[in-house]
């Protein structure tokens, strides 16, 4: 199928990643040109974009003139903006119950997923009052819908994200673009390899523990949607929509018993 992306400019932010890149080759595969953004990973953001014929722009998403530049140059790079995905996030790291959170983890947590999503959003959407169209595709996380014991502060970032930001800038961006969209996909834990860590294992048993299709998510899974979201084409009265790449999960993951791990 035809996604209609040839020759269309795309943002992935944090594209050097494992679903980044991922993200990145799925667009390259639909003849999009995507700008891969980086902030540290410069050998594998530069090696990406000379397999896929894209550009790697690196610039800090929690500093507002770094965002704003960095549309200016993508732009400057690959002309036009077709669309944005808000893939940069940060994983807080080990589990924490919120009655032992500190406010420093909170306040990270909270400025790695949501204040980054939100100026990446607003420094687009600029962008599209210029030109008159876009699309801006959020990625958020099952923990938005399910919750995550130990991580409430990620929980409550990507909620925001997939709910409160979601919803009002799929309302916000018809003013500018009568046929701009905002969605968002919501993908279960992307296991970084085969060979997880005995940790990482349990983690994932639990969390298939209510998934019907028994499997975890893989980047490819996710990035796939990603591009159909992009596409006007197909997915051109899609907006304001979050689409849950969770294998059919139904349930929460619950806590671990008393003495586990």
């Amino acid at each position: 199928m035809d996604l209609g992306l040839s020759g269309k400019a795309v943002l992935v932010t944090g594209g050097s990643g494992l679903l980044g890149s991922a993200i990145v080759r799925r667009l390259a595969t639909e003849g999009a040109v995507p700008i891969i953004h980086y902030r540290s990973r410069v050998a594998a953001a530069h090696a990406l974009a000379d397999d896929t014929g894209g550009f790697a722009l690196q610039a800090s998403l929690l500093v507002e003139s770094e965002v704003d530049a960095l549309i200016e140059r993508a732009v400057e790079s690959a002309g036009p903006l077709t669309g944005v995905v808000a893939n940069a996030g940060g994983w807080p790291g080990p589990p924490v119950q919120t009655r032992n959170l500190t406010l420093e983890r909170w306040r990270t947590t909270l400025d790695q997923n949501l204040t980054v999503a939100f100026l990446t959003a607003r420094a687009y959407l600029k962008h599209v009052r210029e030109v008159g169209h876009g699309s801006l595709v959020f990625v958020g996380s099952a923990a938005a819908h399910f919750g995550e014991d130990g991580y409430a502060d990620y929980a409550a970032a990507k909620s925001a994200v997939t709910h409160g930001l979601v919803r009002t800038l799929a309302r916000e961006i018809v003013e500018s673009a009568p046929h701009g969209r905002v969605n968002a996909v919501s993908p279960t834990w992307v296991p970084p390899s085969a060979h997880a860590e005995a940790a990482a294992e349990q983690r994932l048993k639990r969390a298939l523990a209510t998934v019907p299709l028994g499997r975890p998510a893989t980047s490819r899974d996710v990035a796939s949607v990603v591009a159909w979201l992009l596409s006007d084409a197909v997915a051109g009265y899609v907006t304001g929509e979050v689409i849950q790449v969770t294998g059919g999960m139904s349930g929460k993951i619950l806590p671990r018993p008393s003495g586990e791990g």
